[in-house]
């Protein structure tokens, strides 16, 4: 009984590694719910871009990390923020604006209506470094 519990465990200790090591092909991008373009959320200043459709920001995620430390936007102007999952299978959530990007729902846009500094963590076990995969969103 000891042996296929190690066995048991081990095994999803190699699965859950892997699922971070595996490429997403899916390329569908949802749109907005309800709730979400009631809420508020950042994009990062490096990738921001203001267009005649807002600020578009794309949170690259590759194992363990997203492309930045920070992402930047502007309170009271249009976002869009777009999940790319370039390495590993990922997700986006940021709590205070109830926010949950992943493959199913990659991309949301809203208008921020508060200023301030918020997480944004990867929302989809990912591996053994899922814990640390966190950003910040600034709301100016």
């Amino acid at each position: 009984m000891k042996k296929l519990t190690i066995l048991l465990m081990g095994l999803a200790v190699v699965i859950a590694i892997t699922a971070c090591g595996n490429k997403d092909s899916k390329t569908t991008e949802a749109t907005t719910t309800p709730a979400a373009s009631a809420q508020t959320n950042a994009t990062p200043a490096a990738s921001a871009s203001a267009t005649s459709g807002g600020q578009q920001v794309v949170l690259k995620a590759t194992n363990f990390q997203f492309d930045k430390t920070e992402y930047r936007v502007k309170k009271g102007e249009s976002v869009t923020i777009t999940l790319d999952n370039s390495q590993g299978i990922h997700g986006a959530a940021i709590k205070e604006f109830n926010i949950n990007l992943n493959n199913g729902n990659k991309s949301v846009t809203f208008t921020p209506d508060k200023t301030g500094s918020f997480p944004i963590n990867c929302s989809i076990m990912c591996g053994s470094g899922h814990a640390a995969m966190k950003t910040t969103l600034i709301v100016e």
